[in-house]
């Protein structure tokens, strides 16, 4: 930026989602991090076993026929990525928050999106308000969960967890699609009869330990940064020809062009050449790395928690519709009788409060479903709303 005046550059970095300063000092986008080398084949296997989970799930929110084609996984740029999607999506963050660090981003178009909630909440071409975009958090989080849990499975990445969902309808660009290279889960999926597609995007760094960890191959590009996973990864990967033992070199070893067999190295006693036993480390040989194990400082419980929530799922709670509520002394509650008209708190029309266990939790408003009532939630109350509303 210069004289205040903000240049075309800076524009599109702001509205793709780049802060300001990941510009250079001639206001352009900064080269990008050094990328790495995803293992495709190995993602693309595990995203293979998560697509019959994915269906189940659909088919169990919706109530329609729901089918998928088999998913690709392919190492993607944010370019690349924006030329896929239209113009206007519904985007879903769900980034990770232990275990590994990195961006989780699920897209779908406004008409997959409105297809699901219209499906789930059984109305006709539903509106995309933020009681929809709670369904879709809790559609993607399901599938999210699936992913965790068979990571979890391969002990290699314990405690891995992620941010709660939070959707949106945004254009394309402001979505926050990750700056360099990451793997691109595309999941074909056929729901009531109609075709969308499910994108999910995973920071590289993220998608390459995830592919480690399911046992697959891949390495950092030329200047990524190995941390103590990466490196015990790599070490326990070490051939172990290279390890330890008599080196076979046919009962000699060379040297600067000279042959040694058997005699005694200078300066380095209990060590003898020539096929002889060494009770020093072998000439030449590779040392067996050992990563240092360091305690999680992430708060490993956290994932942990969320991991076994899983426990509580059959658990019953007694929720509550309460209409109004009102104070009487004691004479006239004793008064009350067969057509005693008691007035409540609450004005004609206004929501009523939905209770789970006597906490309030959520608004609604109340609808006849046959000739029972029932009542439509109309607002999730946030953590501050519910604590105002206790009394």
């Amino acid at each position: 930026m210069s004289d205040g005046v903000i240049s075309q550059d800076e524009i599109d970095a702001l509205l793709s989602g780049v802060p300001m300063d990941g510009l250079n000092a001639s206001g352009q986008v900064a080269a990008a991090a050094p990328s790495v080398n995803i293992d495709t084949e190995t993602l693309t296997k595990f995203a293979g076993d998560l697509k019959d989970p994915l269906v189940e799930n659909l088919k169990q929110m919706t109530g329609a026929e729901v089918s998928a084609g088999n998913p690709i996984v392919e190492s993607s740029s944010r370019d690349q990525f924006l030329s896929k999607i239209p113009e206007v999506v519904v985007a879903t963050q769900a980034d990770f928050s232990a275990g590994l660090k990195g961006d989780h981003l699920y897209v779908i178009s406004t008409e997959c999106a409105q297809k699901l909630v219209s499906l789930i909440n059984k109305e006709e071409n539903a509106t995309l308000d933020d009681m929809a975009f709670s369904v879709i958090n809790e559609t993607l989080s399901t599938h999210t969960n699936d992913e965790l849990t068979a990571i979890d499975k391969t002990g290699q990445l314990p405690g891995l967890a992620c941010n709660p969902a939070e959707s949106m309808s945004v254009p394309k660009a402001m979505a926050r699609i990750p700056q360099n290279t990451f793997a691109l889960f595309s999941y074909p999926l056929t729901i009531d009869g109609q075709s969308y597609t499910l994108w999910e995007a995973i920071s590289g760094e993220a998608a390459w330990q995830i592919g480690m960890a399911l046992g697959g191959g891949g390495f950092p590009a030329a200047g990524g940064a190995l941390n103590a996973a990466d490196m015990a990864s790599l070490a326990g990967a070490a051939p172990q020809a290279q390890h330890g033992g008599a080196m076979p070199m046919g009962g000699g070893m060379q040297m600067g062009g000279m042959a040694m067999g058997g005699m005694p190295m200078q300066g380095m006693p209990n060590m003898q050449m020539g096929g002889m036993p060494m009770q020093g480390m072998p000439m030449g040989a590779a040392p067996n790395v050992q990563a240092v194990q360091y305690p999680s400082l992430m708060g490993g419980g956290m994932g942990g928690d969320q991991g076994n929530i899983g426990l509580l799922m059959d658990v019953f709670m007694e929720m509550t519709v309460e209409l109004g509520r009102t104070k009487k002394p004691i004479k006239e509650i004793l008064g009350f009788g067969e057509g005693t008209i008691i007035e409540l708190d609450k004005l004609a029309g206004e929501p009523v409060d939905i209770l789970v266990n006597h906490k309030p939790i959520a608004k609604g408003e109340v609808v006849v479903i046959d000739e029972n009532f029932g009542v439509r939630i109309t607002e999730i109350l946030s953590p501050q709303e519910r604590v105002s509303e206790l009394r």
